[in-house]
């Protein structure tokens, strides 16, 4: 297979993974593009990449920056609230960590972000559980 067909496959593959998606799984899909954004951007720091390290800490910027659009404020309660810290938290990392060139802060950003995809990750597991258990109990 072409390069090309390779890519289109690929790009294919992701489109149908996206639209066949739980709102639960759209989640982790961004988190998981945060986190690759973020780990690229500090393995940018370490090779003193200036232009890799700003493009991908700010492309895992606007990942976060998406996540926080999405918070519902007025029905989300206490844990909108707390996610719309945690998030703040992980932008703030960033953007000090490639303004100082930091890998530390990266890290600190990459630890929270993990954190909470797992988190997003036992709901979907958990909710797919329910799913099975309702399919054979009817």
């Amino acid at each position: 297979m072409s390069s090309m067909g390779y890519g289109k496959g690929v790009q294919a593959y992701r489109q149908n993974s996206v639209m066949g998606a739980s709102p639960v799984q759209l989640v982790v899909m961004l988190y998981d593009g945060a986190l690759r954004f973020m780990e690229e951007g500090k393995r940018a720091i370490i090779a003193k990449d200036l232009e890799t390290q700003n493009f991908k800490l700010q492309r895992a910027q606007k990942i976060v920056f998406e996540l926080m659009s999405t918070l519902n404020m007025s029905e989300g309660g206490e844990v909108a609230r707390n996610l719309l810290g945690l998030y703040t938290f992980i932008v703030n990392e960033l953007v000090e960590g490639n303004i100082s060139d930091d890998t530390h802060r990266i890290d600190n950003a990459m630890k929270t972000m993990s954190d909470l995809r797992e988190s997003w990750a036992e709901i979907e597991r958990s909710a797919k559980t329910k799913t099975e258990v309702m399919r054979h109990a009817a």
